[in-house]
């Protein structure tokens, strides 16, 4: 979220001596971000880059108080003046109109009939308001602009005789409802929208995103309905996704902004309506406020703040901190009970938000860079998650493959089986991104697509890809798949590649295994690792569970005394038919006699396969009697098992 902040109206809120450049240097260092200043004759604009769970700072109050709290603390004097204006109101005079009110869809109601004179807003409001990036259009839609930018709070009028009701409904809308904006666009609603109505079913405000046309101020307009709601967030941010309106109010009310702060703003609104529209106040002011808003306070141990930080902030400095940023604070024993204001209830929860809240008012640059201290004693926790991630691609990547990073959202041509088992978004962007993928090969599979020019492709990605859960949050699995594309590849060079991986991360008993389709399936013990794919004579791609090489991947290492008798070595050659897998005659030979410590596959001629065997005994030397007895039961048993012969 951004924002734009006029330094003379931050004035209005702040006192401090400090230049533009340090207000902008300070806050960008421990809160808010300052993308730019800009010098637009004698006013020096803020362009402010807001992060999404403090909606509080979204308005010239909110930075105002973030400043005081921050400058002081970098040895610049800075206070944050409160302004309250007076509640004008005419007690005697009821409010004419039945407001039925749904807790479930909106917190907090105020509002209050006025007479007003419509006109141009004074040049300094006007001013102010292009220069945050906000149209101007007469002094009284203007005051609901001003008021929201100043304080941060949204706010919404009504011409009051356009209304023609004695009852205002807040419901939910229905489904295929319709409306017309007061920006003239006419708008189907999905259902579940927070509407308000005139008694007789007609929808006369989107309320916290838009109004409609049906009551919109006009240049005529006498009397006017001062209106301020809060509402439920979910449902403000489902309306706004929906119909794509994205207004500053619907952006600020779908964050969840304080109840609290509407009395405030609220008062402003009518204070300058007196000022700039000759406003009068005629009924009384009607406040419904169903959910009050609640607070909650956090212990946070003293030694934990230092141990956190990683230096010691004194207790006084703390207590400083906090306070300038609206929390009460009380020393009790080692700890600070700290009550939490109602404008951070929704996301200072925890002790360390307060200890973060602490650092970052103190300053992160201000922490010492210092590199931990190693202790011989101790063991180094190395073998963890993201330890084999890193491995993983650093070896795949010495071995001439290049990391990808495909989107996470995919069509549903590119979701690799049954589209009712995919995950489904509400609400996406585009028809490309509607669907959560559940295999990373389409992604890398379209890599290689756009890459057509390239001979020789070698890819991989390592990331989750989602599967659908019955009323839950779908389930993330992290998984691993490469691609080769290159002309005559082979189905070994992949398998190579594997075998090798899964070896240096002190993985043995893996199996490969023929699948219906060209291709295999990847077995560690019983647990099955993933599958190799032959697309075509060019293309070959495969996919790993991650979750399966950590189950079973380790860096510890068995060592074996050097042999004090030297190895025999021996080649057999058998001719085997058709089909016979040469990992299963290797097993086959190994499982003959204890003294074979090694088969390997040493050549192959047609259906002639040449084993090379190393047998070696730890306490003797092997003798020419004990290797032929050897040898006749390895061939016996081949020739048996496999129909083999001898070459």
């Amino acid at each position: 979220m951004n924002i734009k902040i006029i330094d003379s109206w931050l004035r209005e809120y702040l006192e401090t001596p400090a230049k533009q450049d340090i207000i902008a240097k300070k806050l960008s260092l421990t809160s808010v971000s300052v993308d730019r200043t800009e010098k637009i004759g004698n006013e020096t604009i803020y362009d402010i880059e807001v992060t999404t769970n403090r909606p509080d700072l979204m308005s010239i109050r909110g930075i105002a108080q973030e400043a005081s709290a921050v400058l002081p603390v970098e040895g610049i004097t800075a206070k944050y003046i409160g302004k309250t204006a007076p509640l004008v109101t005419q007690p005697d005079i009821s409010f004419p109109i039945e407001i039925v009110n749904d807790p479930e869809l909106v917190n907090r109601i105020m509002a209050v009939i006025m007479e007003v004179e419509i006109g141009p807003s004074p040049k300094e409001i006007s001013n102010r308001l292009e220069l945050s990036g906000i149209r101007n259009l007469n002094n009284v839609i203007d005051v609901t602009n001003y008021v929201m930018r100043e304080i941060g709070h949204p706010c919404h009028v009504f011409d009051y005789d356009l209304l023609n009701t004695k009852k205002m409904i807040i419901r939910k809308s229905k489904e295929g409802e319709e409306l017309t904006t007061l920006d003239g666009k006419k708008y189907r609603l999905a259902g579940g929208d927070i509407v308000a109505d005139n008694g007789r079913g007609e929808i006369i405000d989107l309320l916290g995103i838009m109004g409609t046309a049906n009551s919109v101020v006009q240049d005529n307009t006498k009397r006017i309905l001062f209106f301020l709601d809060n509402n439920n967030p979910k449902l403000i941010r489902q309306t706004s996704m929906n119909l794509g309106i994205r207004t500053e109010a619907a952006i600020i009310n779908e964050k969840g902004i304080d109840p609290e702060l509407m009395e405030e703003a609220f008062r402003r609104g009518v204070e300058l309506y007196k000022q700039i529209a000759k406003g009068k106040v005629v009924t009384k002011t009607l406040d419904i406020y169903p959910n009050k808003s609640k607070t909650h306070n956090i212990k946070v141990d003293l030694e934990k703040i230092n141990s956190l930080i990683g230096v010691e902030i004194p207790v006084k400095k703390s207590e400083e901190i906090l306070t300038s940023l609206g929390f009460e604070v009380k020393k009790t024993g080692n700890s600070l009970d700290v009550k939490v204001p109602t404008i951070r209830a929704s996301e200072v929860l925890i002790p360390e938000d307060i200890i973060e809240e602490i650092a970052r008012v103190y300053g992160y640059h201000k922490l010492p860079s210092i590199v931990p201290g190693f202790n011989s004693n101790k063991t180094i926790a190395y073998e963890n998650e993201f330890f084999f991630e890193e491995r993983i691609k650093n070896a795949l990547k010495y071995w001439g493959f290049t990391e990808a990073n495909t989107y996470s959202l995919i069509s549903e041509d590119m979701f690799d089986g049954p589209i009712d088992s995919a995950v489904k978004l509400k609400n996406p962007l585009t028809n490309d991104m509607e669907y959560m993928r559940n295999s990373l090969i389409p992604g890398l599979l379209k890599v290689i697509e756009e890459n057509k020019s390239r001979d020789s492709v070698r890819i991989f990605e390592l990331s989750n890809v989602y599967h659908k859960r019955t009323n839950d949050l779908p389930e993330e699995k992290m998984m691993l798949s490469g691609a080769i594309k290159r002309t005559g590849v082979s189905f070994y060079e992949i398998k190579g590649v594997i075998e090798q991986l899964l070896t240096d991360l002190g993985i043995q008993n893996y199996k490969f295994k023929e699948k219906g389709e060209p291709g295999a399936d990847i077995f560690i013990g019983s647990d099955r690792l993933g599958y190799i794919e032959i697309l075509n004579a060019n293309l070959i791609d495969f996919e790993l569970s991650f979750e399966i090489i950590l189950k079973h991947a380790t860096l510890k290492k068995i060592y074996k005394p050097i042999a004090k008798f030297p190895p025999l070595f021996e080649d057999i050659t058998f001719v085997l038919g058709e089909g016979i897998k040469t990992e299963d005659v290797t097993e086959e030979i190994k499982l003959q006699s204890f003294l074979i410590r090694e088969v390997s596959l040493k050549d192959q001629y047609e259906n002639a396969k040449t084993f090379h065997i190393i047998y070696q005994a730890e306490d003797r030397n092997l003798t020419n009697i004990e290797i032929v007895e050897i040898r006749e039961g390895i061939i016996k048993a081949i020739s048996e098992k496999f129909e083999a012969s001898v070459k």
